[in-house]
């Protein structure tokens, strides 16, 4: 092993602790959840920022630094093979070479969750023989500490009992590595600053390769009882054959390969017995997510349910296991309440936020969880699953029902603890409310989405209650959707002085019922809830296609036109998939065609720029200003769970897709094919899920329109 000092320069430590968010916008990401590895692009891991294998939130080596001959080779190219894994391509060139040809070719293949294969290929005449070392530490870190930008000292490493590898290990977790195959088994060196793999006699004739598989594993210690792990199933959603625009079907093929790497299985079976299958669930993102997220699972069930309902099924009874049963201050859990985000252990996450390893600080999540059962329902989950999972919803609408009611003003309000997350719905930044001149504003605070995530909830859970004959629950809970509705009515508008339209929604109320004036896409999320008439999803529409928030890359997290917008703030001027997405889903419901077109041109036009793997969020810089690409956020997730199911959303709003179990009809309203200037965005979708079975639906039907081919027993289709 080199002594730190012998070190070349690009293995040496930082000086300092920057105490910085580390930039992802040029990590190469490989993903297996609950495994994944950050490398910059020549492969070469050297411990800094976020680069590192990971597995369970822990990072297991910051350190694999490959040398051939006491010098670095030459990185010529990195091609992602599939989201898990990665090859990284470099030379070895010689002095006193005949030709500038390079002729020993390294190729670096690493795999999240297995390690990296390394393979040495003579390509040239001459025999070559080298030495070749791989040097290798870690710190051992918490993702948190990584995300915080927080340097920890690296962890000593001992030999393994047999010799064959090396060790770390911590109270908090442990790695190892070892190879695994290939060739001899190499020289090992441990020590305090980290250990080395050497192969000091290697000889490559012309032709001849050489190749060893370097395995790393390892996490947290203890491994937290019941935590989510790699899936051992196939995933629980079907593959659709898609026909028309290409963008489209790039962005739906790639988003469901990083579904698929992202997927997590719950262990914990509690008294289910039926079908026999692990429950799976996404995990919000890769790298600083890599979890069960309530509010972000619910999402990207929900999107995915075209392609069949065991996705929602799975997010569902993980959530349900843990939802809450007692109060709890710390977690901030209350009986009925679900989930925020799951983790192995507590965490330190910076400027005095200070989580739990089970944390239920979301106001949406458990509105959500509502209509996630819901929606599940009337896609056809089997009856005996939704009266399983009926008691939690209605548990969980308790919960909804129990804070309005507390609440001073009669709304679904967050009272955050001292501690804990500020803000509690998706935009839970520290400064995600911001009002019109740009002050922060603080909470409590009622959020327009928020309200219609309940007004949805309540009503859906209603006509299910009611489908199951229990007509004085479903009175209760349409009783008091409706003096929401109206008060929400009453309480939420903002006249404008200038815009597309006289008025908005504001992003949220204040205590004293003051509205937070702005526009800002929160509106958007409300199209499908229901909570709007029809005059208020018109004023709604004109403002998401106006320039200050349709970037023309997607939809603006706040408007353009106001103080304190940043097209690289968080939440204040950023463009997020997923947002934009939902705001698709609810113009296409509320039949506002045009502006829904809009926005799916801009999205799709940027996920072109993305090579279709959409990050969290993304710049919000206006494409009339000349940019030629959408600017990436550079911390944002890559993959990232909803957004990587919004292809899968763009589908279902683009054929108008809704589905009703109590009728069985299924509603096909396709966007307008004249909205388009050259080809329709989608012509014919297969393998769509409904009650189980697999549909067809076409729209260039040349007399009709509309097909739909393969509708279960007793189901019919109503266009409109």
């Amino acid at each position: 092993m080199y002594e730190s000092a012998e070190l070349p320069s690009a293995l040496q430590p930082l000086l300092h602790d920057s105490a910085l968010q580390p930039l992802l916008h040029d990590v190469v990401m490989c993903v297996a959840a609950p495994a994944f590895v950050a490398s910059p692009r020549d492969g070469q891991l050297r411990g800094l920022r976020a680069e590192g294998f990971y597995g369970h939130d822990r990072r297991l080596l910051h350190t694999a630094c490959l040398l051939i001959d006491g010098r670095e080779p030459e990185p010529i190219g990195v091609q992602p093979l599939g989201p898990d894994r990665v090859r990284f391509t470099s030379v070895h060139r010689y002095q006193g070479d005949p030709s500038d040809d390079p002729t020993l070719i390294v190729e670096r293949v690493r795999v999240a969750g297995q390690g990296e294969f390394i393979q040495l290929r003579n390509v040239g005449t001459v025999t070559r023989r080298l030495r070749l070392e791989l040097a290798l530490a870690t710190d051992l870190a918490d993702i948190a500490d990584v995300k915080r930008g927080r340097r920890t000292p690296t962890v000593p490493c001992t030999a393994s009992g047999d010799g064959g590898g090396l060790r770390w290990q911590t109270p908090a977790g442990r790695a190892e590595v070892r190879t695994v195959g290939g060739a001899g088994a190499p020289e090992v060196t441990d020590g305090p600053e980290g250990g080395t793999f050497a192969w000091p006699g290697i000889v490559l004739r012309p032709g001849e390769d050489w190749h060893t598989h370097v395995g790393v594993t390892g996490g947290a210690v203890p491994t937290p009882p019941g935590h989510p792990g790699a899936p051992r199933s196939a995933a629980p959603w079907a593959e659709p054959r898609v026909a028309g625009d290409p963008r489209l079907v790039a962005l739906v093929r790639r988003g469901l390969d990083d579904l698929g790497a992202l997927r997590l299985a719950d262990p914990e079976r509690g008294t289910r017995t039926a079908g026999g299958t692990e429950d799976q669930f996404i995990a919000a993102g890769c790298p600083w997510y890599l979890t069960l997220f309530g509010r972000d699972s619910i999402w990207s069930a929900r999107m995915m349910l075209p392609l069949g309902t065991d996705l929602a099924r799975g997010t569902l009874w993980a959530l349900a296991r843990r939802q809450g049963t007692a109060h709890d201050v710390f977690r901030e859990e209350a009986p009925g309440r679900i989930l925020h985000e799951l983790r192995p252990a507590d965490a330190e996450h910076g400027h005095g936020l200070r989580l739990p390893s089970r944390y239920y600080g979301s106001v949406d999540a458990t509105p959500l969880f509502v209509s996630l059962l819901v929606d599940a329902w009337h896609w056809g989950l089997p009856a005996e699953e939704v009266d399983a999972l009926l008691p939690y919803a209605e548990r969980a609408m308790e919960w909804v029902l129990e804070v309005c009611a507390g609440d001073e003003d009669g709304f679904l309000r967050y009272y955050p603890r001292q501690g804990g997350l500020r803000h509690q719905s998706w935009k839970d930044s520290e400064d995600a409310v911001r009002d019109a001149t740009g002050r922060r504003i603080e909470p409590p605070l009622a959020l327009c989405e928020v309200q219609g995530y309940a007004y949805q909830a309540a009503t859906g859970l209603a006509e299910l209650l009611s489908a199951r004959g229990r007509h004085d629950a479903a009175v209760r809970l349409r009783t008091w959707a409706d003096a929401l509705r109206k008060h929400f009515a009453d309480t939420f508008w903002v006249s404008a002085r200038r815009g597309p339209a006289p008025r908005y929604v504001a992003i949220a109320v204040g205590r004293g019922l003051e509205p937070v004036s702005g526009p800002a896409s929160n509106m958007g999320q409300l199209l499908s809830t229901g909570i709007l008439d029809a005059d208020g999803c018109r004023d709604v529409a004109a403002w998401l296609a106006a320039p200050e928030l349709n970037s023309g890359w997607g939809l603006r997290s706040r408007s353009a036109g106001l103080p304190g917008f940043n097209p690289l703030s968080y939440h204040n001027g950023s463009v997020w998939t997923h947002d934009t997405a939902i705001a698709i889903q609810g113009l296409s419901a509320a039949g506002r065609h045009e502006e829904a077109y809009a926005l799916t041109a801009g999205l799709l036009d940027a996920a072109s720029h993305f090579e279709y793997r959409m990050p969290e969020l993304y710049g919000g810089d206006s494409r009339t200003q000349g940019a030629p690409a959408p600017l990436a956020y550079p911390a944002a997730c890559r993959p990232q769970g909803w957004s990587a199911a919004s292809g899968v959303a763009l589908l279902g709003a683009l054929l108008g897709l809704r589905p009703n179990a109590r009728e069985r009809t299924l509603r096909v309203t396709p966007m307008v094919r004249e909205l388009s200037p050259t080809a329709p965005l989608i012509r014919t979708v297969e393998s769509i899920r409904l009650a189980g079975r697999s549909i067809t639906v076409r729209t260039d039907h040349p007399t009709d329109g509309i097909t739909v081919e393969g509708l279960p027993e007793g189901w019919r289709h109503v266009a409109s």
